[in-house]
């Protein structure tokens, strides 16, 4: 893929690393093996996206659950403010939506123009999710 095998840590095109590379790419025994070998977890592309954001771009829930286990920061914003349930909502992956907020992802976040996961929902489905979702977060934040 043109990256050094000697630095599992080194970016390459677009500031991926392997790690995000193998996650966009769905190569699940590629990112266990850079996971084992303690890779950044915190390191972004040029965007400002991270392996989460690309796992989510790829789309499979269990690459998702790996990342957020293993410590990949689940709410990074990227250079515009989204974060990946964002841009899970606006691609209309209601998979990727459920999978998030299972692991804890908040809805609530704004982007640099005010916009959250719920405003940004492309599909009844994500739509039904993020209000679900929403609504059960206002009332633990009442009974607190």
């Amino acid at each position: 893929m043109g990256f050094d095998a000697t630095r599992p840590d080194q970016p390459g095109q677009h500031g991926n690393t392997p790690l995000m590379h193998a996650a966009w790419r769905g190569h699940s025994s590629m990112l266990d093996a850079l996971l084992a070998l303690g890779v950044p977890l915190d390191a972004v592309n040029h965007d400002g996206n991270n392996a989460l954001w690309l796992a989510c771009v790829n789309g499979e829930p269990s690459l998702i659950r790996r990342l957020v286990a293993a410590g990949v920061p689940m709410d990074h914003a990227n250079l515009v403010g989204a974060t990946a349930l964002m841009y899970g909502a606006s691609s209309s992956k209601h998979q990727v939506v459920a999978t998030l907020l299972a692991l804890g992802a908040n809805p609530h976040l704004l982007t640099q123009d005010d916009m959250s996961a719920l405003d940004m929902a492309a599909s009844i489905e994500c739509l039904r999710l993020l209000r679900s979702a929403s609504c059960r977060q206002t009332e633990l934040a009442a009974v607190h």
